[in-house]
C-alpha cells in the first residue's frame, strides 16, 4: 500500500546549501559493497524532470518499463565481446550452486531395444530426435524410435526394406508437398536407397507425446555410395547428403507432390560434379596411394542461405544457396590455411600438426552480423570464423561470401580448473591482466563438440583409449558480467562459466530439446539470457550415450542465486555469497534476482529428477531479507537541483531496489508488452476469425507471477522504504532524506499501480477470449474495430485510450449477452470481480438497467409490467448517473423515447447533467458573465450535451401529440397525460443551468409565448440575468411580469429599459415610459399588492413621470431637428442619431440643442422640467419666442400672425400647467398686450396700403388665459397693475386698452362665479371690483358713449346692486 506524500512546499535549493548533511540511517543486515558498482544500469531508469509532473503514476511506471526493456535490448552482440584476438577466460565454480548447467535426469535405454540388438548382425547406430523427445537406433536394416521420457515406451519401427541403414536424419519438409499434419520428414539412408518417411507429431502441454510414421513412397537409389551425413534446411525444406566413402561431392534429394514429364517425385542431384578427366586423374596413383577425402559433417545456416561442410581432412567448404535449386561452392578453407591465420595471432601447441577439426557449428545472422561459423579442434580450441563479401562482412543472404577469416580463438580452460570440493564461496576468476593459457591440455582428445545459441558449448573429451567413458565440458557466457563489465574502460570480455560432468558412457548424439534460444530478433540483445529468465523455458539439451539419455538444463541466474542461499553455509557464508553476487552483477540485478526467488521463481532438480519451483521457507525468507535490506537507497542529484528549475523530487534517482522491481516486471511482461491483443484472420469461406496473439496459457502464467509479486510487495510494504507509509518520512532526519524518500515513494507506488493494472488487463483479455470474440469485434464500429486491431497490451495496461477501448469491448460483450437473452448480471459480476477497472460496480448496474429496458421493450411500453420495468431501469440508471457515459445515456434516452417514456428520459438526462458538475461550476460561470477563457466553461459544455438530449425529447413529445386530441369524452388522453408529465418534469426542475439553456433554446426556436406560460421563479431569474445584456430578454421580462399581474415589477423593468444603453429608439423609450407610468399607477388587490411599499410605488411613478417629461422634450427637439433645414450633411446624421437614442440630461438638451438652435418654446419647457426660476431669463425667452413666432408667421405670409402666437402660448400653457415660474401671468399678459398693440398698428398700416383690413379680436390675449383657466382674479390683478403703473406703451390713449380688458375680465369673472358659487369669491372681492370699475369709468379713459363705456356702467351697476 502506498502512502501519500505530505504536501510540503518544495523550495529550490539555493547554491551553497548543505543538502548532503549526513544523517544516521538503519544499518543493513549485510555489509554493503562499494557504491561505485551499485547504479551503473540505472541511467535509463532515472525520470526526466521536465515531464515527470505531467505523467500519471501508471504512465510513469510504463515509461520505466519501456526504458528497462530498451536497456535490456542494448545487451552487446556477439561481435562485441568475441572480438578480434584470443581468450581463455573461464569461471569454473567449485560448488554446484554456481554451476551453469545441471543434470536433470538419466533415461535408460529400453530392454526391448537390447532384445532387438541381440537379434541383429551388429551394424548399429544411435541418435536423438531431441526436439521430439525421441531417440532412435538402427540395427542392420531396422530403425526403431522411442519416447525416451516415457517409463515404458512403445517402439515405432521402420522395417520395410532389406538393406543396412547407414544414416538417419530428421528434417523439415518443403511446404505444400505433404498434408499439414506431416511436420517432419525422416530421411533414412541405406546402402541402396534413401527413403523419405512422413512424421506426424501429437503435441501436448508437456511436449511431444506421440509420433506416427507415414509411408510417402518417395525414395531414390544411391547404389555405389555410402551416405554417412544428411542435413536439411528448415526454411526451404531442401535435403542434402554426402558420400561418406571416397568423395566430397554434395548431393541433394529433390521431391515434389506429383510426377511431372521430366521430373520424378523423388530424385537426387550432384551439385559438385567433377569432369571425367579429374575423376580419372584422381584414380591414378603414379606409384603413390591416393588419399580420399569425404564429407563427415554438414551444417546449414538458413539466415544466410549457406551450407557448411567439414571433410575428413578438416577442410571447411562453404556453399551458397542463391536460388531454391542451386548450390555453389564459394569458399574452401583447409585446416592448414586456418592454422596459418591463427599463427599471426598466437603460437600454440594445441594447434600443431596433429590437431584436426572435429565439428563445425553455424552462427546465425540473427546472433551475429560478423561471425559465421565456429569450428572446434581435437584439442578443444574454438575457432570463430567470419565471412566477408568484398570489403564487407557477409550478412546478406542474397549475395555469396568470398573470403573467410579467423576472427577469434577461444582456448580451453587452464589446467587445474576442474571442480574440487572447495568452499562454496570460492570462484576462480582470471582478470584481463592474467596470461592466456594457450597450451592447456584440459580438452585434449576432444572427439565431438556442439554449440547452441547464445554460446552454450558442449565438448566431449575421450579420457581413455577405449573411449567408453567420455568427460563432458560445458560452458556458457556469463550474461550478467558481459552486460555489466567490472572495468568499462577495458570493454566487454568473453567471460564464460564452465562445468565438468562425467557422462558414465560414450556419447552417441546430442540434441536441443527446447526451441533455439533468441532473446531478440537482431544481434543486439540476442544473447541476453537474463532478460528471458521468466519469459522462455531454460535451454535443455539431451545427450545420448551407450547407457541412456541424459538431460542437461541451463541454469538461470535466479536458480544459481537460490542454490547459493541453500548451500551458503551459515550467515557468514550467505553474506559472502551476496557480496560476490553484487560484485559480479550489480545491486540492481541482485535485487531483481532476490525478488524473483522470494516470489517463487527459483527452481532446482528434486531428488526424484524433476525440475520444480523452490518452496523452501528458509530460502524464500532469506531472499526476502536480501531484497529488503540490500536494496540500496535513492539518491538526489544535487547538481540538477541547483541548476534546474524542476522540483527536487524529479531529480531523485530511485534505489537499486526500484531498479530490481522494474527489471523483474519487465522480464515478466517482455513478450506481451508490445504485442497486439488479438489478430484477425479469415475462414475458407470468407468469415472472420479472431485469435489471441499471445497464448492464453502464457498470459495466465504472467498474471500468476505478477499476482505473487503484488502479494509479496503488499505483505512486506512496511519494511520497504518508499512503501512503508508516512512513518518512513518520520525517520528522515534531513531535507535531503525527505526528498529522496518522496522520490522513492513516487517511483515504487507507480510500479505497484502498474502491477495491478497489468493483472486486471490480462483478466480482461482472458474474459474477452472466453466469449465469441469474432462476433464482438464485428459489432464494433469501423473506427473502434481498427483501434482494437492496433491495441497492444501496453496500451491496454497503461493508456486511457486503451481503458476506454476495453470498456467499449465490455459493453459489446454485455450487449451480446443481452441480445442472446443471457443473465447479464452473471457476466457483469464476473467482469467486475476479475477486472474491476474495466467493469466497475457502476458498470454492473448499467448493464442491469439495460437488461430491464430490453425486458420492458419485450413486455410492451403500454403494459403495466412494461411501465414498471421502465421505472426500475430509470432508478438503476439514476444510481450510476455519475459514471454514465454519453453513449450509454444517448442509448437509454433513445429507448425511452421509442417507448414514450418521456418524463423518464428527461429526468435521466437532467440527473446525469447534475452529476457531471456536482460543484455547479457551470452556474457560477453563467453568473460571472460566461467568460470564454475560463476552465468552468468545460463543465457547462458537458452539461449542455445532456440538455440537447432533453430538447430532442421535447421535439418527440410535441410531434407525438401534435395530431392527437387532449381530451376524449372529458378524459385526458394517454398522449396528453405523458406530455404533461414530461413538461412537469421540465418546469419543476431546480436545475438553473438547464432552465437557462432551455429558455435560450425556446427563444431560438421563436417560442417566446411558451416561456410566458411557465410559472417558475427560474424564468424570472433567467430573464433578469439575460436582460442585463439583451433588450429582447428585458422586454420579455416586463411582459412576463405583466402576464402574472406584477405591474410594479413590470414598470420597474420598463423604466430600466427606457434608461438603458440598448440600441432603442427614443420613440420606443417613450413607449416604455408611458407603459411604465400606466403600470405604476395600476393597483392589484391581493397579497402581491400588500407586499408593495406605497412609497416605492410613488417614487417610481415620480421618476417615470419626470423621465417621460424629459423624453418628450427630447422628442420635440428631435422632431424639430428633423425639419430644420439649417442642419445638413454628416452633422445632421450625427445629431439625429444622438437624439434618437438614450434620454439625454436636461443641461445637454438645453445647452447642446434647444438654446443653440433657438427653440425658445422648448427652452421654456426645459426651464419647467428643471424647475428653473430665474425670472429675467424666463421673461427674455418668452419675449424671444413671441418675436420668433411673429417673424415666422410673417415669413410664411400668414394673414393672422397673432393666431400662431396665441396657439403657441396656449399649447405651452397646457404643457407647463400654467406654472407660476415658467408661465408667469404678470409677464405674459403685458407682453402679449404689447405685442397686440404693436402688431395692430402694423396691421392698420398694411390695411391702408393694400385696402384689406384683417383685425384681430380685441380680447384674444385674455381669451388665451381664460381658456387655460387662469383665475380671473389673477388677471384682474395684473391688469390693475398695468393700469395704475402708467408705463409705456400703456399710457395716454393706449390706457383704454387696459380698461377694456379689465371690463372684459370682470364680466367673465362675474359670469363664472355666478354659476358656480359666491360672486367674485366673496364680498371683499366684490367691493374691490366695484372700486376698480368706478375708477376706470371715471378716469376719462373710455370715450363717452362708446361700447366699452356702456358695458362698464352696466357692469358697475350690477356689481353695486350685489352690494346692497
Amino acid at each position: 500500500m502506498s502512502f501519500a506524500v505530505p504536501a510540503t512546499p518544495q523550495r529550490p535549493t539555493p547554491p551553497g546549501a548543505f543538502i548532503n548533511t549526513p544523517a544516521p540511517s538503519r544499518p543493513p543486515v549485510f555489509r554493503a559493497p562499494s557504491t561505485s558498482t551499485s547504479f551503473q544500469n540505472q541511467t535509463a531508469l532515472t525520470a526526466a524532470p521536465s515531464a515527470a509532473q505531467t505523467l500519471t503514476p501508471i504512465e510513469r511506471a510504463a515509461r520505466t518499463i519501456n526504458e528497462t526493456l530498451t536497456q535490456e535490448t542494448r545487451y552487446p552482440d556477439l561481435d562485441t565481446y568475441v572480438g578480434q584476438g584470443i581468450s581463455s577466460e573461464y569461471d569454473i565454480p567449485t560448488s554446484t550452486a554456481w554451476a551453469p548447467f545441471q543434470r536433470v535426469k538419466t533415461y535408460d535405454i529400453p530392454d526391448r531395444i537390447f532384445e532387438q540388438y541381440n537379434h541383429g548382425q551388429m551394424s548399429t547406430m544411435m541418435g536423438l530426435f531431441a526436439e521430439l523427445n525421441h531417440a532412435w537406433i538402427t540395427i542392420d536394416n531396422q530403425l526403431y524410435l522411442w519416447d525416451y521420457t516415457h517409463p515404458n515406451p512403445e517402439l515405432i519401427g521402420f522395417e520395410e526394406q532389406p538393406n543396412t541403414i547407414t544414416a538417419v536424419k530428421l528434417v523439415v519438409p518443403r511446404p505444400k508437398v505433404f498434408v499439414d499434419s506431416i511436420s517432419h520428414l525422416l530421411v533414412v539412408a541405406t546402402t541402396s536407397d534413401i527413403y523419405l518417411i512422413g512424421v506426424s507429431c501429437q503435441r501436448g502441454p508437456e511436449g511431444v507425446h506421440s509420433v506416427t510414421l507415414y509411408q510417402t513412397r518417395m525414395h531414390v537409389s544411391i547404389k555405389g555410395m555410402k551416405v554417412s551425413c544428411i542435413e536439411g534446411s528448415a526454411k526451404t525444406g531442401r535435403i542434402f547428403f554426402g558420400d561418406g566413402r571416397d568423395s566430397d561431392d554434395i548431393y541433394e534429394i529433390t521431391y515434389q507432390q506429383e510426377e511431372k514429364w521430366f521430373a520424378n517425385r523423388c530424385a537426387k542431384i550432384n551439385h559438385v560434379s567433377k569432369p571425367l578427366t579429374s575423376t580419372l586423374l584422381s584414380t591414378i596413383s603414379f606409384g603413390q596411394k591416393a588419399v580420399h577425402e569425404h564429407v563427415v559433417q554438414m551444417a546449414i545456416d538458413d539466415t544466410r542461405n549457406l551450407l557448411y561442410t567439414l571433410s575428413s581432412s578438416s577442410t571447411i567448404r562453404v556453399f551458397h544457396m542463391k536460388t531454391a535449386n542451386t548450390l555453389d561452392c564459394v569458399i574452401t578453407r583447409p585446416l592448414s590455411s586456418i592454422k596459418t591465420m591463427i599463427g599471426h595471432m598466437v603460437r600454440s601447441d594445441l594447434l600443431g600438426p596433429n590437431a584436426t577439426l572435429v565439428s563445425i557449428d553455424p552462427i546465425s545472422a540473427t546472433e551475429s552480423a560478423r561471425l559465421n561459423l565456429m569450428a572446434t579442434t581435437s584439442t578443444g580450441c574454438r575457432i570463430f570464423l567470419s565471412a566477408t563479401s568484398g570489403t564487407y562482412y557477409f550478412s546478406d543472404s542474397s549475395s555469396a561470401p568470398t573470403s573467410m577469416q579467423v576472427h577469434h580463438v577461444k582456448f580451453p580452460p587452464p589446467e587445474g580448473q576442474q571442480s574440487s570440493q572447495s568452499p562454496s564461496s570460492q570462484i576462480i576468476t582470471y582478470q584481463a591482466a592474467a596470461p592466456i593459457a594457450t597450451n592447456s591440455k584440459m580438452l585434449i582428445m576432444t572427439r565431438k563438440a556442439n554449440r547452441y545459441a547464445p554460446g552454450h558449448f558442449f565438448c566431449f573429451v575421450q579420457r581413455t583409449q577405449a573411449g567408453d567413458n567420455d568427460l563432458l565440458f560445458m560452458s556458457a557466457p556469463d550474461s550478467g558480467r558481459i552486460a555489466r563489465p567490472q572495468e568499462p574502460a577495458q570493454g566487454f570480455r568473453y567471460t564464460e562459466l564452465g562445468h565438468w560432468l562425467q557422462l558414465g558412457g560414450q556419447m552417441e548424439d546430442i540434441g536441443l530439446v527446447t526451441p533455439p534460444f533468441s532473446a531478440a530478433p537482431s544481434p543486439m540483445g540476442f544473447g541476453n539470457e537474463l532478460a528471458v529468465q521468466f519469459d522462455q523455458p531454460g535451454s535443455e539439451i539431451a545427450i545420448l550415450t551407450n547407457t541412456g539419455v541424459q538431460t542437461i538444463r541451463r541454469r538461470r541466474l535466479v536458480d544459481m542465486f537460490a542454490s547459493a542461499i541453500r548451500y551458503g553455509g551459515g550467515d557468514e557464508g550467505l553474506e559472502a555469497e551476496l557480496r560476490k553476487f553484487v560484485r559480479l552483477y550489480g545491486r540492481g540485478e541482485t535485487s531483481a534476482t532476490a525478488l524473483a526467488v522470494a516470489c517463487g521463481q527459483g527452481s532446482d532438480v528434486t531428488p526424484d529428477a524433476r525440475v520444480a519451483k523452490i518452496t523452501d521457507h528458509d530460502i524464500l525468507e532469506y531472499a526476502r531479507k536480501a531484497f529488503i535490506e540490500f536494496g540500496g537507497k535513492p539518491q538526489l542529484n544535487e547538481n540538477s537541483v541547483v541548476d534546474n528549475s524542476a522540483s527536487a523530487i524529479d531529480n531523485v534517482r530511485p534505489s537499486p531496489r526500484h531498479e530490481g522491481i522494474a527489471l523483474y516486471i519487465s522480464r515478466l511482461v517482455r513478450s506481451i508488452w508490445k504485442s497486439p491483443i488479438l489478430k484477425e484472420g479469415s475462414t475458407p469461406i470468407g468469415g472472420l476469425t479472431v485469435a489471441p496473439t499471445v497464448n492464453l496459457s502464457k498470459l495466465q502464467n504472467v498474471q500468476r507471477d505478477l499476482t505473487h509479486l503484488q502479494e509479496f510487495l503488499d505483505a512486506n510494504k512496511s519494511f520497504i522504504d518508499g512503501l512503508a507509509g508516512p512513518e518512513a518520512l518520520g525517520r528522515a532526519t534531513t531535507k535531503q532524506d525527505e526528498i529522496e524518500l518522496q522520490g522513492e515513494n513516487r517511483a515504487l507506488t507507480s510500479l505497484v499501480q502498474l502491477i495491478g493494472s497489468v493483472i486486471e488487463g490480462i483478466s480482461f483479455v482472458l474474459v474477452l477470449f472466453d466469449e465469441r470474440v469474432d462476433e464482438i469485434v464485428l459489432s464494433l464500429s469501423d473506427t473502434s474495430r481498427q483501434r482494437v486491431r492496433e491495441l497492444t497490451f501496453e496500451g491496454l495496461f497503461c493508456s486511457s485510450n486503451g481503458k476506454d477501448l476495453a470498456k467499449e469491448l465490455v459493453k459489446a460483450i454485455v450487449n451480446r449477452n443481452i441480445a442472446k437473452g443471457s443473465n447479464v448480471e452473471t457476466i457483469a459480476e464476473a467482469l467486475r470481480r476479475r477486472c474491476g477497472s474495466f467493469c466497475s460496480s457502476e458498470d454492473v448496474v448499467i448493464f442491469k438497467a439495460q437488461e430491464q429496458l430490453k425486458k420492458a421493450s419485450e413486455a410492451g411500453a403500454n403494459t403495466e409490467s412494461g411501465r414498471m420495468l421502465l421505472n426500475e431501469s430509470l432508478k438503476l440508471f439514476e444510481k450510476v448517473a455519475a459514471s454514465l457515459s454519453m453513449e450509454h445515456l444517448e442509448w437509454a434516452i433513445k429507448q425511452y423515447v421509442s417507448m414514450a417514456f418521456y418524463a423518464g428520459a428527461i429526468r435521466l438526462a437532467l440527473k446525469v447533467a447534475q452529476q457531471l458538475d456536482r460543484g455547479n461550476r457551470a452556474l457560477a460561470w453563467i453568473k460571472d458573465g460566461s467568460p470564454q477563457q475560463d476552465v468552468r466553461r468545460a463543465a457547462f459544455e458537458s452539461r449542455t450535451k445532456c440538455y440537447d438530449l432533453v430538447h430532442e425529447v421535447i421535439r418527440a413529445v410535441d410531434k407525438a401529440c401534435s395530431d392527437k386530441p387532449d381530451m376524449v369524452d372529458g378524459i385526458l388522453t394517454l398522449s396528453a397525460r405523458r406530455r404533461d408529465e414530461a413538461y412537469d418534469e421540465i418546469n419543476n426542475s431546480d436545475d438553473e443551468v438547464f432552465q437557462t439553456y432551455l429558455y435560450d433554446w425556446y427563444l431560438s426556436q421563436g417560442w417566446s409565448d411558451r416561456l410566458l406560460e411557465i410559472s417558475s421563479p427560474h424564468v424570472v431569474t433567467y430573464l433578469q440575468r439575460k436582460s442585463l445584456d439583451d433588450a429582447a430578454h428585458a422586454d420579455l421580462l416586463w411582459r412576463y411580469y405583466a402576464h402574472y399581474n406584477s405591474y410594479f415589477e413590470a414598470a420597474t423593468v420598463q423604466l430600466q429599459l427606457a434608461k438603458s444603453g440598448f440600441e432603442l429608439s427614443l420613440e420606443r423609450r417613450i413607449e416604455y415610459l408611458s407603459r411604465a407610468r400606466a403600470n405604476a399607477s395600476t393597483r392589484v388587490t391581493g397579497i402581491s399588492d400588500m407586499r408593495m411599499n406605497r412609497q416605492s410605488r410613488q417614487e417610481l411613478l415620480r421618476e417615470v413621470s419626470d423621465l417621460l417629461d424629459l423624453a418628450n422634450i427630447q422628442e420635440d427637439i428631435l422632431q424639430r431637428m428633423r425639419s430644420d433645414i439649417r442642419l445638413q450633411g454628416e452633422r445632421r446624421e450625427e445629431v439625429l442619431k444622438q437624439l434618437d437614442g438614450q434620454i439625454l440630461p436636461l443641461d445637454e438638451l438645453y445647452n447642446g440643442y434647444a438654446d443653440q438652435a433657438g427653440y425658445y418654446d422648448i427652452c421654456i419647457q426645459v426651464y419647467h422640467a428643471a424647475d428653473y426660476r430665474n425670472a429675467t431669463d424666463i421673461r427674455a425667452t418668452w419675449t424671444n419666442l413671441v418675436e420668433q413666432l411673429h417673424i415666422e408667421a410673417v415669413e410664411q405670409q400668414h394673414t393672422q400672425p397673432w393666431e400662431l402666437v396665441a396657439e403657441s402660448v396656449r399649447t405651452l400653457g397646457r404643457r407647463l400647467n400654467c406654472s407660476e415660474t415658467t408661465f408667469p401671468i404678470a409677464v405674459l399678459v403685458p407682453l402679449l398686450l404689447q405685442y397686440d398693440l404693436t402688431t395692430s398698428t402694423d396691421r392698420a398700416r398694411e390695411a391702408g396700403r393694400t385696402g384689406e383690413v384683417v383685425m384681430a379680436p380685441q380680447t384674444w390675449v385674455l381669451d388665451i388665459f381664460l381658456e387655460l383657466r387662469v383665475p380671473c382674479e389673477s388677471l384682474v390683478a395684473v391688469l390693475e397693475t398695468l393700469y395704475w403703473s402708467d408705463e409705456p406703451p400703456f399710457t395716454g390713449r393706449n390706457k383704454r386698452i387696459i380698461a377694456k380688458h379689465l371690463i372684459y375680465v370682470i364680466e367673465k369673472w362675474l359670469e363664472d362665479t355666478s354659476r358656480h358659487g359666491v360672486v367674485f369669491g366673496g364680498e371683499e372681492n366684490t367691493i374691490a371690483v366695484a372700486d376698480t370699475l368706478k375708477e376706470v369709468l371715471s378716469g376719462a379713459v373710455l370715450e363717452e358713449g362708446s361700447e366699452w363705456m356702456e358695458r362698464g356702467r352696466v357692469l358697475r351697476a350690477t356689481v353695486e346692486s350685489m352690494l346692497r
